[in-house]
C-alpha cells in the first residue's frame, strides 16, 4: 500500500452510475476542487471499511477507454497510470459497469485489468437490467475477468456493504504492480467484451435477443449503411408524395386571400403591399410547411424508435476517413434543422481542429431552410412522374441527390481541411445504443408543433420583413410606361449590375435579385422572386392567377433551374449562421473564411452544372 490510508479510485463509462456510487458510498464527506492546472473537476470523498478503517474515495471522469479524446478523459488515464500532478496512483480500482451494457463496458474493463492494479468490479443497475428482461451470473462474470464482481445498485444503497467487503480483500491480497501485458487492439478487446458478456447470461427475453439480431444487420458497415440510405430515399420520397396535397390546399388559401384583399381593398399603396409584398412573398414561403413537417416527421420517429444514435454509429467510419471524430455527428445531424445550434454544439468536440473543421462545413448540411427553394424548382421543372416507368418519383430522386450532394461535399471539404488549414487526425468515440422503442405520438406531436411554430415565427418577422423591404426597392422610384417595373426599381438595377457577375454561370435577372435577400434567410428567395413577379404581373390577371412555378417555367431554361439548385447545395447560409461562426471562433478570419470558400463552391458548382446541361441540349 502506498498510503496509510487506502486510495480508491472509482472508474467506468459514462452512464454507468458511478457518481451515484460515490455519492452512496461517502455521504456528506466529499470535497470538489480541480485538478492542478487544469479545469477537470476533482470529487473525492471518505468512506470505512466493516471494521471501522478509514479509505479514500476518487470519482474519476467518465471514459470510454485509455486513449484520451477530450481534457477530462486525459485526466481519468493520468490518475489511474499515475501521471496526474498531485494525485497518488490509487490503490485499488473499482470499475463501474452498467448491467444493462455489459458487452459495451467490458471493453474498457478489459483496458483497465491490464494495469495490474487491485480491482473490483460493481455491476451497477442490475435491478434495471432484470427490469428489462436480462438475468446475469456475477460469479461467471468473476471467473471469466479473474477478479472479484459484486451486483450493486448504488441508488437505493444495495450491495454496498458487499463492494467494500471486496475491496478490502483485493487490497490485502494482491498489492499494485507494473501493468501484465500490451494493450490490446480495438477489435480485439471488443470481441473479447462480447464473448464474456454472452457468457455471463443467464437468461434474457426474446426483445432483448432481437435487439442484438437487428443490430448485427442495421450496424452492419455494408447492410447497415444501404438500409440508411433507403430510409434517407423514402424520406425525400414521401415529401414530394405525401406533401401535394395540403401545398395545393394552402398555396389556394394564399390565392383566396390575395383575391379577398383586392376585391375589398381600394387600390392604394398598402394594398399593394399586402397582396404584392406580404401575401405574394411570405405565402410563397408558407405553402411549403407541408414537406418540412414530413421531412422532420421522419427525423423525429428515427431519433425515437433509437435509429438515429445507429446512423451515427455507422457515419462515424466514413468521418474518420476524412479526418474528422464520430463526435461531430451530432453537430452535423442537427445542422439539417438549422446550421446556427449545430455550430454551436460542436463544442463537445474537444480537439480545436477538428472542432473548426465541423463548424466550417456545418452550413454545407441541407438545412430545412434550403426546402422551399428545392421544392420550387424540382415541382417547377422536374417532371412529376416514376423513374423508368417504376413507383420512384423523380422529383423525390432529385431531392434526395441534393441531400446527398451537399453530405458528400462536406467530406470532400473536411479532408481537404484536415490536411491544409486545420491539419490534423480525427479520433473515434464510443457510443451506446439505446433500446428500439415505439415513438410516444404525444411527443412527435409536440416536436412536430415546434417545428412548425419556428418555421411560421420566422416566416412573419425575417421573412416578413425582408419581403416588405424589398417590395419596396422593387416599388421605387416609379417606372415609365412601357419598361419593367422591376428592372426600373432600385432593386432592379442593383440585381443588374450582380447579373453580370453571375451570367456566365446560366443565371438572369430573376435569380441575380433573389441572392442578395436570401442572406438574411434561405427562404427569402422563394419570397423575393414571388414579389418581383407579382409586382411584374401587375393587374394581368392570368398573370396573376399562374402559380410562381408556372412563372418561372416560362422565363428558365432547365440548364438554369438546375444551376440554380447547385447554388444553393454550397452557398453560404444566413446571416445568422455568419455571426455563430464568429462567436464560436473568437473571430472574423474563419467566417470570412467560411463565407469565400462556400461562395466560390457554389459558383464552381453552378457553373459546371449549367455549362454541362447545355452541352447535352437542356439549355
Amino acid at each position: 500500500m502506498t498510503t496509510a490510508i487506502p486510495s480508491i479510485a472509482l472508474v467506468g463509462n459514462p452512464n454507468a452510475g458511478k457518481s451515484s456510487l460515490f455519492n452512496a458510498l461517502t455521504g456528506a464527506r466529499q470535497k470538489i476542487a480541480n485538478y492542478p492546472g487544469v479545469t477537470v473537476e476533482r470529487k473525492a470523498g471518505h468512506a470505512s471499511f466493516a471494521d471501522g478503517r478509514p479509505l479514500s474515495l476518487i470519482d474519476l471522469p467518465g471514459t470510454y477507454s485509455l486513449t484520451p479524446a477530450s481534457l477530462d478523459e486525459a485526466v481519468t488515464r493520468d490518475v489511474i497510470l499515475g501521471r496526474q500532478a498531485g494525485e497518488a496512483r490509487p490503490d485499488a480500482l473499482v470499475v463501474v459497469l452498467d448491467a444493462a451494457n455489459l458487452d459495451n463496458h467490458l471493453r474498457f474493463a478489459l483496458e483497465l485489468l491490464a494495469l495490474g492494479l487491485p480491482t473490483v468490479v460493481a455491476l451497477n443497475m442490475v435491478d434495471l437490467a432484470e427490469r428489462d428482461g436480462l438475468t446475469l451470473d456475477p460469479e461467471r462474470l468473476a471467473r471469466e475477468l479473474g477478479v472479484p464482481v459484486v451486483p450493486t445498485v448504488a441508488v437505493r444503497r444495495r450491495g454496498l456493504a458487499e463492494l467494500l467487503v471486496a475491496v478490502d480483500d483485493a487490497i490485502r491480497a494482491q498489492p499494485p504492480r507494473a501493468a501484465t501485458q500490451q494493450p490490446e487492439a480495438d477489435t480485439v478487446l471488443h470481441q473479447r467484451a462480447r464473448a464474456i458478456a454472452r457468457a455471463a447470461i443467464i437468461s434474457e427475453t426474446p426483445v432483448r435477443r432481437w435487439t442484438q439480431r437487428v443490430d448485427n444487420v442495421v450496424l452492419h458497415p455494408v447492410f447497415g449503411m444501404a438500409i440508411l440510405l433507403a430510409l434517407m430515399f423514402v424520406m425525400f420520397q414521401a415529401v414530394y408524395a405525401w406533401a401535394a396535397p395540403p401545398a395545393d390546399a394552402l398555396e389556394g388559401l394564399v390565392g383566396t386571400m390575395q383575391g379577398w384583399v383586392v376585391d375589398n381593398v381600394p387600390q392604394n399603396f398598402l394594398r399593394d403591399l399586402v397582396v404584392e409584398g406580404l401575401l405574394a412573398g411570405v405565402g410563397a414561403v408558407v405553402v411549403f410547411l407541408p414537406q418540412i413537417l414530413i421531412l422532420f416527421l421522419f427525423i423525429l420517429l428515427l431519433e425515437a424508435s433509437g435509429y438515429m444514435t445507429r446512423a451515427a454509429f455507422l457515419m462515424d467510419g466514413l468521418m474518420g476517413k476524412v479526418g474528422l471524430s464520430g463526435r461531430g455527428f451530432i453537430p452535423l445531424l442537427s445542422s439539417f434543422a438549422c446550421a446556427v445550434p449545430g455550430i454551436m454544439a460542436t463544442r463537445a468536440i474537444p480537439d480545436e481542429k477538428d472542432r473548426l473543421t465541423t463548424i466550417l462545413i456545418a452550413p454545407l448540411m441541407t438545412c430545412s431552410a434550403r426546402l422551399p427553394v428545392y421544392a420550387l424548382i424540382i415541382a417547377a421543372f422536374i417532371p412529376n412522374r416514376g423513374v423508368g416507368g417504376t413507383a420512384i418519383g423523380l422529383q423525390g430522386l432529385v431531392l434526395f441527390g441534393l441531400y446527398v450532394a451537399g453530405i458528400v461535399g462536406a467530406l470532400i471539404v473536411a479532408f481537404a481541411l484536415r490536411r491544409t488549414v486545420a491539419k490534423g487526425a480525427g479520433a473515434g468515440f464510443m457510443m451506446e445504443m439505446p433500446r428500439y422503442q415505439m415513438p410516444r405520438l404525444r411527443d412527435i406531436a409536440l416536436g412536430l408543433w415546434q417545428r412548425a411554430w419556428i418555421f411560421l415565427r420566422r416566416a412573419g418577422t425575417i421573412i416578413a420583413l425582408t419581403t416588405i423591404v424589398l417590395w419596396l426597392l422593387l416599388t421605387f422610384p416609379k417606372a415609365p410606361e412601357g419598361q419593367s417595373q422591376v428592372e426600373y426599381s432600385v432593386a432592379g438595377r442593383i440585381a443588374s449590375g450582380l447579373e453580370v457577375a453571375v451570367a456566365p454561370i446560366g443565371f438572369n435577372h430573376d435569380i441575380a435579385l433573389a441572392l442578395i435577400p436570401a442572406m438574411a434567410a434561405r427562404e427569402v428567395a422563394v419570397s423575393a422572386m414571388a414579389t418581383a413577379n407579382a409586382i411584374d404581373a401587375g393587374d394581368d390577371e392570368e398573370a396573376v392567377a399562374a402559380s410562381l412555378g408556372e412563372r418561372l417555367q416560362g422565363k428558365w431554361s432547365l440548364a438554369t433551374a438546375l444551376a440554380f439548385l447547385a447554388w444553393f447545395v454550397f452557398a453560404p447560409q444566413c446571416i445568422s449562421t455568419i455571426a455563430i461562426t464568429r462567436r464560436e471562433t473568437n473571430g472574423w478570419k474563419w467566417p470570412l473564411f467560411m463565407v469565400g470558400y462556400l461562395f466560390a463552391l457554389a459558383y464552381a458548382a453552378a457553373g459546371i452544372t449549367y455549362w454541362t446541361a447545355v452541352a447535352l441540349g437542356l439549355g
